[in-house]
């Protein structure tokens, strides 16, 4: 099985049936399919909520946190973010937990064509939203609970073999890749330090998929949080090389702030990571969007 397939079957009516049955006040409930992605699928209800429901059981943890811990971020962030409003319980037919938010409106980025010059122009939007996202006090008794980076996202070590096998992989199918130039960027990052300061609110997926924009391709909100935790902050600065041309990167980190050279490396390491394993999906779901995701963060990880 492929590390996004489902491992439960759930159709429209079975979802409607679902959000009828526990909160009666949404029906009769009007279902229109908004999409499905490695852990979720997600449905629009009555046109103003989306409701998400895990594709596998391995990942109803990461909808748990999203339920517990975005009602403390959403206050203070300068975008928009989703916060469950319906907290929907496991049932025989379905024996996962789901979620409903408010719809936010717009376009995923990855849905649009961008131009360099909009992209530059969100470039001090998304440096000044990690800012305020990685600048939030943390207590110690949050820190005590919540969840760190168990998946070693940021764990260079760890990722390299686990990227040249992919990567191989992606070349074995011939799908058109510069298999060259990413291993020659692997070899030049793996070696980087790791983060050693105190761990901070991370997005932990952060990429095109996931940010939210108006008719005018301005920035308004970041969708799928279910990979929230205390982590390194490079986790979410790739968004800096997988969106963002090298003319861009200024803007980004002048409205950011300080970022230290191991944590700029990183940060452009884990967008091989992302291009790489994006490829491999897009291409292997017949998606184009997530193709071109994909290809743009090969392509701005190795622009210097």
């Amino acid at each position: 099985m492929a590390q996004w397939e489902a491992d439960i079957t759930l159709t429209q009516e079975d979802a409607g049936r679902l959000v009828e049955g526990q909160f009666p006040e949404l029906a009769p409930a009007r279902l229109e399919p908004l999409g499905a992605g490695w852990d979720n699928a997600a449905y629009v209800v009555n046109g103003r909520w989306v409701f998400r429901f895990p594709r596998r059981k391995a990942f109803t943890g990461l909808l748990e946190n999203e339920m517990r811990y975005l009602p403390r971020l959403a206050p203070h962030l300068p975008l928009r973010i989703p916060e469950p409003v319906w907290h929907g319980r496991p049932e025989e037919s379905f024996p996962y937990p789901f979620a409903g938010y408010e719809l936010l409106p717009g376009d995923t980025a990855c849905a649009v064509q961008w131009t360099p010059e909009e992209r530059l122009r969100n470039a001090p939007v998304l440096g000044r939203f990690l800012a305020a996202l990685h600048g939030l006090p943390v207590d110690e008794e949050t820190r005590a609970r919540a969840p760190g980076d168990e998946l070693g996202r940021a764990d260079l070590k760890k990722r390299a073999p686990i990227l040249r096998e992919r990567l191989a992989q992606l070349e074995a199918k011939q799908v058109e890749v510069d298999g060259a130039t990413v291993r020659a960027w692997l070899s030049r990052l793996e070696d980087t330090p790791p983060w050693t300061q105190r761990t901070c609110w991370v997005h932990g997926d952060l990429y095109a998929r996931h940010l939210l924009v108006d008719e005018r391709h301005g920035l308004t909100g970041v969708l799928d949080w279910g990979d929230v935790h205390l982590g390194d902050p490079a986790i979410d600065l790739t968004i800096a090389f997988t969106f963002l041309p090298p003319e861009a990167r200024g803007a980004f980190r002048e409205a950011y702030g300080d970022i230290d050279e191991a944590t700029w490396n990183r940060a452009r390491f884990r967008a091989f990571h992302y291009g790489v394993l994006l490829l491999n999906y897009g291409t292997s779901i017949g998606d184009e969007a997530m193709t071109r995701v994909a290809r743009d963060a090969l392509h701005y990880g190795a622009a210097e």
